[in-house]
């Protein structure tokens, strides 16, 4: 049984090109409808459960190669999420927050990002990241690096951790969906002792019942934490 309860979520979302292409639609219909399933599951662990964190893989450092079009969908869907989203977050208790390198986003998409986490930051519900432009390893990188222009010279695991972008409790539980079993520089340092769930559902198609259910399932793991 559960020795540690669920307090930090992380979900890889995944295939919402696969989604549309299926139903012979843009593949912009399918980050559409992924952004709504964001909505579900926020909703969800901010109503009905204990978790304290969840965090999305919204826009890694290798999604600029996608084609142009797409990418400029991308960035103007996250300037209207935000927007449409932040009635919903107060009324929840949910604190936005954004972590990666959001300074290569335009500066109306970058004052979005700030005004959002400005206007949640004293919610205390439940704590929603996404990470937008964000690669586990330039994170790790700039954590050495500010360490070093310190002045540190002997650096600890601690010294890591406590400058991350994500001053949060470690990842307890990783979902990725559309059948894809890796985790694609996403906060590796994070997912040192986290449990791993992949799903074959692709991401606009996952569902708050089948979270239930992965949930359930984590909560009759045992976690050994490198012990017996």
């Amino acid at each position: 049984m559960l020795d540690t309860p669920l307090k930090h979520l992380a979900i890889i979302m995944d295939g919402n090109g696969r989604w549309a292409k299926k139903r012979g639609l843009n593949r912009t219909k399918g980050h559409d409808a992924g952004a709504e399933t964001i909505r579900s599951i926020t909703t969800y662990c901010a109503e009905h459960s204990s978790i304290e964190t969840v965090t999305f893989y919204a826009f890694s450092t290798e999604n600029w190669k996608r084609p142009k079009l797409e990418v400029e969908f991308l960035m103007k869907l996250l300037d209207k999420y935000l927007q449409k989203e932040l009635p919903t977050y107060q009324k929840n208790g949910v604190r936005f927050q954004a972590i990666g390198d959001i300074e290569a986003f335009s500066k109306s998409l970058q004052a979005r990002i700030q005004k959002t986490q400005e206007r949640t930051q004293h919610n205390q519900n439940l704590t929603q990241i996404l990470a937008l432009n964000y690669g586990a390893r330039a994170e790790i990188v700039s954590a050495v690096n500010h360490l070093i222009a310190k002045g540190k010279m002997a650096i600890t695991q601690e010294d890591i951790s406590t400058h991350l972008q994500t001053p949060y409790s470690d990842i307890d539980l990783l979902i990725r969906t559309s059948g894809e079993e890796r985790i694609s520089n996403f906060l590796l340092w994070q997912l040192s002792y986290s449990e791993l769930a992949f799903t074959p559902t692709l991401w606009p198609d996952f569902t708050t019942k089948e979270l239930e259910t992965i949930i359930e399932n984590f909560n009759q793991r045992h976690r050994r934490f490198g012990g017996l």
